[in-house]
């Protein structure tokens, strides 16, 4: 398929009420963001030629060999409750087989269990997991996919303990919107997110939409904040500003960055991403100093106003850790966005496949060895 046919396709999925979640991976211009990798747009066509799925997969070649892994990013995006499921994947592989890889790997967008804050906030406790919490609700159909796929050979990442896990977030954090009047979500915010709201607005915090010009001051910020929370994301100011040229290129306002202001200086600096009637917090920065004035608080309700306002259906904080132990750093993480009232939604993950053929197993095993030093 071509790219425009691809995106055409991806562009109205995505705009469907109840087709399910496409996720910004599967655009083309995310492609355009990942610099090494080697895209191709596929598509499935039933006997009237009308289609009925489509798949960006990214190849990166093995060094030396003339190999691949295929890396299908929270796709590919296909209707899982449809019948032929199994023909689906197994006409995808032999594609890819032909093409060189000798590792599938694909994360279906589809959710497994979810908790609602209340739910987790009354489970917090020394050593505990999501796991251990009795969810609010299972999907059948994540589970009926997860099944069929490890009847097929699937394996899901990091089941073993090898590969090094999911390469997206297996527990991502969702405000819905749909159905909600503002107020609403206003009132599912608790107590200490009101009050830092409250504060931001009364000592003057600002918050607007910048442009590219202000990517350097979003890129100081994420320093500040790599150095401070103890992670190191590894991209630089051009990956950014490339992300951000590419994704608006394909869609004026695809990618939006927010910053909040104090004093005249950006405080706080978030990016957004918009798809059909989802949204996406995806990066977030903020200062050391004058944390007291609770800039990013009122960024992330500019950026839920926003979305409320333009229809979207889920405003999607992506990941969280799996830990409800106050006494685990990462749980600053999930007790900050379970402030918001949503709820954490547990994906059926990442599965990947090694291709038959005793070269490509080597290959797959090699792969695992260097993604679990990694």
């Amino acid at each position: 398929m071509t790219p425009e046919h691809y995106a055409a396709f991806v562009r109205g999925r995505s705009a469907e009420s109840g087709a399910g979640q496409v996720s910004f991976l599967q655009c083309p211009s995310w492609a355009a963001v990942k610099e090494g990798w080697k895209p191709e747009y596929l598509g499935w066509f039933d006997g009237q030629g009308r289609q009925e799925g489509a798949a960006l997969v990214l190849y990166r070649q093995m060094p030396g060999v003339r190999r691949y892994f295929a890396y299908i990013p929270e796709g590919p995006v296909l209707d899982w409750a449809a019948p032929g499921l199994g023909d689906r994947l197994a006409t995808l592989l032999d594609h890819l087989r032909d093409a060189g890889a000798f590792t599938v790997r694909m994360g279906p967008p589809l959710s497994y269990r979810r908790w609602s804050a209340g739910t987790l906030k009354s489970a917090v406790g020394p050593g505990r997991r999501l796991a251990d919490v009795l969810p609010d609700m299972v999907d059948p159909l994540g589970a009926a996919v997860a099944d069929r796929l490890r009847e097929s050979g699937w394996q899901r990442c990091g089941e073993d303990g090898q590969g090094g896990g999911d390469a997206q977030p297996r527990h991502v954090f969702e405000i819905p919107l749909e159905g909600r009047s503002l107020d609403d979500v206003w009132s599912g915010l608790n107590q200490e997110w009101r009050r830092n709201i409250k504060k931001a607005t009364k000592s003057g915090v600002e918050t607007v939409v910048g442009d590219d010009s202000r990517l350097p001051d979003f890129y100081a910020l994420l320093q500040q904040t790599e150095r401070r929370d103890g992670f190191r994301l590894g991209r630089s100011l051009a990956y950014f500003e490339r992300q951000y040229r590419v994704l608006n290129e394909e869609a004026p306002g695809r990618i939006r960055l927010y910053l909040a202001r104090h004093e005249d200086e950006v405080l706080a600096a978030h990016t957004l991403i918009t798809l059909g009637r989802r949204a996406w917090y995806l990066t977030g920065a903020s200062a050391d100093h004058r944390r007291e004035v609770r800039p990013s608080n009122a960024l992330q309700w500019r950026m839920i106003r926003d979305a409320h306002a333009a229809g979207i259906a889920t405003y999607d904080m992506r990941g969280v850790p799996d830990t409800l132990d106050p006494q685990v750093r990462a749980f600053g993480l999930m007790r900050w966005k379970l402030g918001t009232g949503g709820q954490v939604a547990e994906t059926v993950g990442e599965w990947e496949v090694p291709l038959q053929g005793a070269v490509n197993k080597t290959l797959h095993r090699a792969m695992q060895a260097y993604l679990s030093r990694r």
